[in-house]
């Protein structure tokens, strides 16, 4: 019988362990989500989309616990007159599981239209790039441009300005003319097509006199396609995203986060019905906590924007305590 020395073994055997041992030191030394999402090229889009879906995520908030949290504060808060009536959807983004609150609930969207009209725009120049360089001249002020919660940088008239220019005025400072001055400027059914493709109903733009034709769960759909550059490229949703972390006013759903660390993107509306005196604001985006990115879509409707304010902030905070509990 033919004898076998189990030297090439042993040595083959130890081989493979320092190989492990060194596979095994990389691994546990390899990026976390949250690094590997900071060291790559995008910093607000799906990092799904950038690394190894091996990294480690975050278990699901507790929806079981959170719904009922936000009922009892929307209760309290119209009990105490802050608001008449609101809305709130919210999407764990690492895994899908979402709730709602009258997320069927349509409001009039008011300034929060702007984005699918930014949508719009880079749509368009991802086959003709040169549209975002094309210049405008600024025309003087309507009186349909009046605003309640005011930029605090306006347009110049008669000074010309590229469309992308226009956007950035039309997203961080929520400025009315930049949104008119961009809404003649481009074919309206590329705008109305954002709407179709994304499968929400816009149809009683026409019918409803209330301009009342968009609810929480339906808007929070512009935020999905951005975040995880499903709609537009990536480099294009990148950019909506970071112009919307950008946004100025900060009185309500940045305000309920309280944390300066963590970037939101997120873009509000306001308005005032003449007639009834009702105002609505809204606030809805995404909040990157770390590993555990979430949408959040609050809509209100009450009397005084102050106070309206404060109770998405309140809503706002409960979520995030939420978030950041488990």
């Amino acid at each position: 019988m033919k004898k076998y020395s189990l030297f090439p073994l042993i040595v083959i055997a130890i081989i493979l362990i320092i190989i492990g041992y060194i596979i095994g030191k990389y691994l546990s030394s390899s990026p976390t989500f949250s690094e590997q999402r900071n060291q790559g090229s995008y910093k607000f889009i799906n990092p799904l989309l950038e690394c190894d879906s091996s990294s480690k995520f975050s278990q699901n908030v507790s929806l079981s616990r959170l719904k009922p949290n936000l009922e009892n504060a929307i209760s309290e808060l119209q009990n105490s007159q802050y608001l008449s009536f609101a809305s709130v959807y919210f999407r764990d983004l690492n895994n899908g599981p979402w709730l709602g609150i009258n997320e069927n609930e349509n409001f009039s969207p008011a300034s929060l239209i702007k984005l699918p009209l930014a949508i719009a725009y880079y749509k368009e120049a991802e086959k003709n790039p040169a549209i975002l360089q094309e210049l405008i001249t600024i025309a003087t002020p309507s009186a349909t441009e009046k605003q309640s919660i005011l930029p605090s940088v306006t347009l110049i008239p008669q000074k010309n300005y590229t469309v992308e220019e226009l956007i950035e005025h039309m997203l961080i400072y929520s400025d009315n003319q930049a949104y008119y001055t961009l809404f003649d400027h481009i074919d309206n059914s590329l705008f109305v097509k954002n709407f179709t493709n994304l499968g929400v109903d816009i149809s009683g733009a026409y019918t409803n006199p209330s301009g009342n034709i968009i609810s929480v769960k339906s808007y929070a759909a512009f935020f999905r396609i951005l975040f995880n550059a499903s709609y537009l490229n990536r480099d294009m949703s990148e950019k909506i995203l970071s112009l919307l972390s950008k946004v100025e006013y900060q009185n309500a759903l940045v305000k309920g986060v309280n944390n300066s660390k963590i970037p939101i993107a997120h873009k509000f509306g306001e308005r005032t019905f003449e007639l009834t005196g009702e105002k609505q604001l809204h606030d809805c985006g995404i909040v990157y906590y770390p590993q555990k990115p979430y949408l959040i879509c609050i809509m209100t409707r009450g009397q005084d924007f102050s106070k309206l304010s404060s109770a998405i902030a309140k809503l706002s905070n409960i979520v995030y305590q939420s978030v950041a509990g488990n």
